[in-house]
């Protein structure tokens, strides 16, 4: 079913590249658009994981440079039956996570240095423990192509906009119209992404870490620093972290993708109550 999902979600933003080329650059510009969006689809699917990392200004670790994080991320990975993901570093302060990759076997998890030092060792291993969800649910594949995606037709936008030429429908009016429409359509296609995902994920990732209250407490943790901090972070690859690290206000505030926070830690408690 993600794989559906994935091949559909890149039909639609394939659409709104080509009719953004169109908007500003008429006929020819869709048949361009329509070929290199071919190529970049191709692309998106096989290499979106390393264009998540960058994005999020992330690199991957070898064993001796984290040895505690490392195992850690070995020790759960067999607990959920999977092959060993990547494991990545992000410089940012701000405490967070997320997983991206195109299947089991091609995944990378990665952390902020904000998250290795405000979370105790429970509360690392319930959020490595809902990244590994992400990649057993087969989440993280269509994550990361919209982010990916998403990203390319905010860039067709903003391009468009300054070098449309004389084809460029609507003139500066028009063109200032589709700068911002743009991005939200892209916004509105991760939006079709369920919530529900991040569900799923607490509640597995709780199941696989053994720490569903550990992994509320993280939730908690990271929501007020992320308020307090927000990651500097192209908009198209936020709904990836576990929790969105982006300021709550203005535009991201108005398309949250991730569901409410107390709504999730109400879940984990519930399910710490019934035993895992």
């Amino acid at each position: 079913m993600s794989y559906i999902k994935t091949f559909g979600l890149m039909a639609l933003m394939t659409a709104l590249f080509v009719a953004i080329a169109g908007w500003f650059g008429g006929r020819t510009a869709m048949i361009i658009a329509l070929a290199f969006a071919a190529v970049f689809n191709f692309g998106a699917y096989w290499f979106s994981d390393r264009a998540v990392l960058r994005m999020y200004k992330a690199r991957p670790l070898e064993r001796h440079e984290a040895p505690g994080l490392y195992d850690m991320v070995d020790d759960l990975r067999q607990r959920a039956g999977l092959p060993m993901p990547a494991v990545a570093i992000s410089a940012s302060p701000q405490p967070n996570a997320f997983a991206t990759g195109r299947d089991p076997a091609h995944a990378a998890v990665c952390v902020t240095q904000g998250m290795l030092q405000v979370a105790s060792a429970d509360e690392l291993a319930g959020v490595l423990g809902h990244e590994l969800a992400h990649i057993k649910n087969r989440d993280m594949l269509i994550g990361t192509v919209a982010a990916t995606l998403a990203a390319a037709v905010v860039m067709l936008s903003r391009l468009g906009f300054w070098f449309g030429g004389d084809d460029n429908r609507g003139g500066l009016v028009g063109g200032l119209l589709m700068l911002i429409l743009a991005p939200v359509a892209a916004m509105l296609i991760q939006m079709a992404i369920s919530r529900a995902g991040e569900y799923r994920a607490d509640r597995l990732g709780a199941e696989i870490s053994g720490q569903p209250h550990a992994l509320a407490s993280a939730l908690k943790k990271l929501e007020a620093e992320a308020r307090r901090r927000p990651m500097d972070l192209n908009p198209s690859a936020a709904h990836l972290a576990i929790v969105n690290p982006l300021r709550a206000g203005g535009i991201s505030g108005l398309f949250r993708t991730h569901p409410p926070t107390e709504e999730r830690v109400r879940r984990l408690e519930e399910i710490a109550r019934r035993g895992v």
